[in-house]
């Protein structure tokens, strides 16, 4: 505990908000402790790793697949954004974790504000700013639909396989140049060449600058997209199986 005060908070804050949260869409705080000056969190074990660790393998994720993967989230969305008041602020692919089971779970809740209300919001800068949205990346006030562009950002990845703004150099983003891209430019979008209407529709219903204009995550939980593959009893246990993810070695 010989850490900044400034990082004690932020794990005080973790497994206050891991402790209280008992949802299936979001991961399991089993138990903590302190020892020799550490504080080690025992976490439910999601052995398929992130979404970030299943796209180095598969490069990009079908839309059925997607669909499935958004309801459990969206799912868990619900559970913290209008029961716990509490906007997780740092929503993206490492942060969203699978399972042999073909469970999607919410992780990771270091840099994430409890509100007092559902109304409530926020003006603090804290989080991975690729990830960031309008308002929240131009440090203005923000609530649980910051989380919801950062949601689009995530699907949009996984469905192209790349980050959704291109960096104007190799070396990747800084903070003014991405400022500058979320700030001025147009909204990123699905191709609609290469997706569904419905997948598009849902992206840009995430991704609207005007976070008044994004849908909520009881709302997107209702999108056409979603009931879209029905149809095809989509079995993500499997796909998370076969797509070289940790699991597929674990379990052979």
């Amino acid at each position: 505990m010989t850490i900044h005060e400034d990082v004690r908070r932020q794990i005080v804050q973790e497994l206050k908000i891991n402790q209280s949260s008992q949802c299936p869409y979001v991961v399991v705080c089993y138990h903590c402790f302190y020892d020799n000056g550490v504080i080690s969190i025992v976490l439910e074990y999601m052995d398929g790793g992130s979404l970030s660790d299943l796209l180095k393998e598969v490069k990009s994720i079908p839309e059925p697949y997607l669909a499935s993967i958004s309801i459990q989230v969206l799912k868990g969305l619900i559970y913290l954004h209008h029961q716990k008041h509490i906007i997780h602020r740092d929503l993206k692919p490492s942060n969203i974790l699978i399972n042999h089971r073909g469970e999607v779970k919410i992780t990771d809740f270091g840099v994430s504000a409890i509100v007092e209300n559902s109304y409530g919001l926020r003006d603090t800068f804290i989080g991975t700013y690729n990830y960031m949205s309008p308002e929240r990346i131009c440090a203005s006030a923000y609530g649980k639909r910051s989380d919801i562009w950062s949601l689009g950002l995530t699907l949009l990845e996984c469905a192209t396989g790349h980050f959704p703004y291109t960096p104007p150099a190799q070396g990747g983003w800084n903070y003014f140049e991405l400022l500058a891209a979320v700030v001025d430019q147009p909204s990123p979008c699905a191709p609609p060449e290469q997706f569904s209407p419905e997948f598009c529709s849902f992206i840009s219903a995430c991704v609207q600058k005007d976070p008044k204009k994004r849908l909520t995550a009881p709302q997107l939980l209702e999108h056409p997209f979603l009931r879209l593959y029905d149809h095809l009893h989509i079995d993500l246990a499997s796909y998370f199986k076969s797509s070289g993810t940790p699991l597929a070695t674990f379990l052979t």
